[in-house]
């Protein structure tokens, strides 16, 4: 068992929104099934942030702002290589709206991601050119957090960006495996836990806590 240091633990919540779960823009399989874990999760820890994707229309990360492309294909932008998704969580809609199971008043602060039109972000600290920061980091450092656990969707894509940058940052980081689920684009799921092992992430199941 893992005890929660109250002072010292975060719980970040990564996009449980509409767009990512069943009939969304964007499902991830079984995304609405970890709702109640993280539910019983955010009970367990005092301190709670969630993010939310928070595209404009026309978001560069849209395949359909890329005439002749489709979802899923790979291409070149100004910070790299981009994946283009079907259009998700954009601003003010239902899609990105989170989860109707999910709590959202245990949450100390909500983080908005993904608002750059010309930039994309997955994880919680840092946008996809890894050059501008969302602040989490700051937050973080003010609130004397030392170790970060993770929860939410998908596994592969913003739960494991925000856990390597975790690490990166100088944070502990755990990812409640079991309270994620996965793209698993073209194997993303496995190399995720890979680079994840790699970073010095340690994965734990739900009952290890609560």
């Amino acid at each position: 068992m893992l005890e929660i240091h109250p002072e010292t633990d975060l719980l970040l919540v990564v996009d449980v929104q509409n767009d990512f779960c069943e009939g969304g823009r964007l499902a991830v399989p079984g995304g609405s099934e970890i709702v109640a874990t993280v539910g019983r999760l955010m009970d367990a820890f005092p301190h709670v942030v969630l993010t939310q994707d928070w595209h404009p229309p026309g978001h560069l990360s849209f395949a359909s702002s890329h005439p002749g492309r489709q979802p899923f294909e790979q291409i070149e932008v100004a910070y790299g290589p981009q994946t283009l998704w079907p259009d998700h969580c954009v601003q003010d809609t239902a899609g990105a709206a989170f989860h109707p199971g999910l709590d959202t008043a245990k949450a100390d602060l909500v983080l908005r991601k993904g608002a750059d039109p010309a930039l994309d972000s997955y994880s919680a600290f840092v946008e996809n050119d890894r050059r501008t920061p969302t602040g989490l980091t700051g937050y973080l450092r003010e609130k004397g957090v030392e170790r970060v656990f993770l929860a939410g969707l998908a596994f592969d894509y913003c739960v494991a960006w925000s856990a390597e940058d975790a690490r990166r940052e100088g944070f502990a980081a755990v990812v409640i495996e079991d309270a994620c689920r996965a793209i698993d684009l073209a194997g993303s799921a496995a190399a995720a836990r890979d680079r994840l092992s790699a970073a010095g992430v340690r994965l734990i199941r739900a009952a290890a806590l609560v």
